[in-house]
């Protein structure tokens, strides 16, 4: 078993230590010696702000966005000057002799310990990923329901109710209407999750967090963050949000006052279909003392010293990295969706092309959308980015570079033109996932949302004539000729 409170980082270590609050402490943070706070770029990637922190320290990252994916929260020297992040495939780190064992324990010393906690491979990742979001901290996973389940449940442990639209990727409709209530943690859901008055009227004395996607699977609905956070906030209660569909390349939530940010890094982030992971990443700027979250003020064993009589609570010890300390002591520690080193060198390597990737399947997406719109048997395109939907105001705020890579089609017909719709492309794969380099075709109401019931899934647009795709890598016009040759086929004889 690793200990409690051993997790890491001095200066150079390229790891964070538990004792040493957050800028030295959790995964993906930000401190004087290695690490980059509150860098965002502009919309070009031509202006890019620091923090002051990241401005003093030596070597820290302040460029823009490609300069960061590719250089962020790893540092050569700390590891045998190896140009690429290693793989540290160790289940456990030696602790040396008696003496630095009992102070690594103690989170007297910044060290590594049990890749339970932390791994340096894994690391780098989460660092990498705080400094893309602009969050203080950030902690990876096994997957992204890992991650979506963690950061629900430390927000709603002990009773407490969740704000949601029934529009959500199906796993997660199913954990927060089906499971987590099994947990003691109920949903209210909304119709329209940007109606400020329909979500503030499911605001009650038990309420904890607002969660959403900000761009919605396979809608694309943009969720309008900056009102809704502002409307939380008032209450006191946390947003928490869903942006992997955009990646942190189109959109930083925490920007517009979102308070935590979870990814499924499967997807747009290692954009190759080969490694699943998650993440949890924190704004850093929510009050968890604020009276409506108990498990933050509760002093706990797992961050106390009995034996020297000091005793603290995770808002009292941690302060405004709180969440993201619970998560990494209390969730990753206890329940164990480790992020594996493997996959998180995947995922490293995947965040170093991020901007290229994602550009060019933007550009594709919105002209197969655009292509779609005057297609026969097709009577509806799912695009925010196209010039002409309702929430066309919001792109320009949100995503100056494009909503991202998904689209969705509605056919005319029947379940049976979808069917041979799918089996008749020739380069779109039939997968469940997405933000893949390849493009990927799938019909939501049989795969990705089989589990919502059928009422969540017709308000949401997902009926049996609807197609989703994941637009990859590969030549739009090829692409815009296959699904040309499919629908065709679909309807003929």
């Amino acid at each position: 078993m690793g200990s409690n409170n051993a997790y890491f980082d001095k200066a150079g270590s390229g790891s964070a230590g538990f004792s040493a609050g957050f800028d030295a402490a959790g995964a993906g943070t930000v401190n004087s010696a290695d690490g980059v706070e509150n860098v965002r770029d502009s919309a070009d990637d031509s202006v890019c702000t620091a923090g002051a922190a990241a401005e003093s320290a030596p070597g820290a990252v302040t460029g823009a966005f490609a300069t960061r994916a590719i250089h962020a929260g790893y540092d050569p020297l700390d590891h045998g000057y190896a140009a690429v992040p290693p793989i540290y495939a160790s289940a456990a780190f030696d602790l040396g002799d008696a003496v630095r064992g009992d102070a690594l324990a103690a989170g007297d010393l910044d060290g590594f310990e049990y890749s339970r906690v932390a791994n340096p491979t894994v690391d780098a990742l989460e660092k990498r990923l705080a400094a893309l979001e602009g969050g203080i901290g950030a902690v990876a996973v096994g997957s992204g329901m890992a991650a979506v389940s963690y950061a629900l449940m430390c927000a709603g442990e002990g009773g407490g109710r969740i704000i949601a639209p029934s529009d959500l990727y199906g796993a997660s409709v199913d954990a927060l209407g089906d499971f987590l209530p099994q947990f003691g943690i109920h949903t209210d859901f909304v119709k329209d999750i940007n109606d400020l008055n329909e979500v503030e009227s499911k605001i009650g004395p038990d309420t904890r967090a607002i969660f959403a996607e900000t761009v919605s699977n396979p809608s694309t609905e943009i969720l309008d963050i900056e009102p809704l956070a502002a409307l939380a906030h008032r209450y006191g209660v946390a947003l928490i949000v869903d942006n992997t569909v955009p990646t942190p390349y189109l959109l930083n939530p925490i920007r517009f006052g979102a308070d935590i940010v979870v990814h499924s890094t499967t997807k747009g982030i290692t954009g190759h279909g080969n490694a699943i992971g998650g993440a949890v990443i924190d704004g850093g700027h929510f009050d968890w003392a604020n009276g409506r979250f108990p498990q933050f003020t509760a002093r706990q064993q797992v961050i106390s010293d009995d034996r020297a009589g000091e005793w603290h609570s995770f808002a009292e010890k941690f302060g405004n990295a709180a969440f993201i300390k619970r998560i990494r002591i209390k969730y990753l520690r206890t329940f164990g969706a480790v992020a594996s080193p493997f996959n998180a060198y995947l995922s490293l390597v995947g965040l170093e092309t991020l901007p290229q990737r994602v550009s060019q399947q933007v550009a594709s997406a919105h002209r197969i959308a655009e292509h779609l719109t005057h297609a026969a048997h097709v009577i509806k395109v799912n695009y925010s980015g196209l010039g002409y939907t309702p929430q066309y105001d919001l792109v320009p705020k949100y995503f100056p570079r494009g909503v991202g890579q998904i689209l969705s089609f509605l056919v005319d017909g029947s379940a049976d033109n979808v069917r041979r719709i799918i089996d008749g492309t020739r380069l779109f794969s039939y997968v469940p996932n997405i933000g893949d380099a390849r493009s990927l075709i799938v019909d939501p109401a049989h795969i990705t949302h089989r589990e919502v019931p059928a009422d969540a899934r017709i308000a949401a647009g997902v009926s049996d004539n609807l197609i989703r795709l994941s637009i990859g890598l590969e030549d739009a016009d090829d692409l815009i000729a296959d699904l040309d040759q499919a629908i065709a086929g679909a309807y003929r004889g």
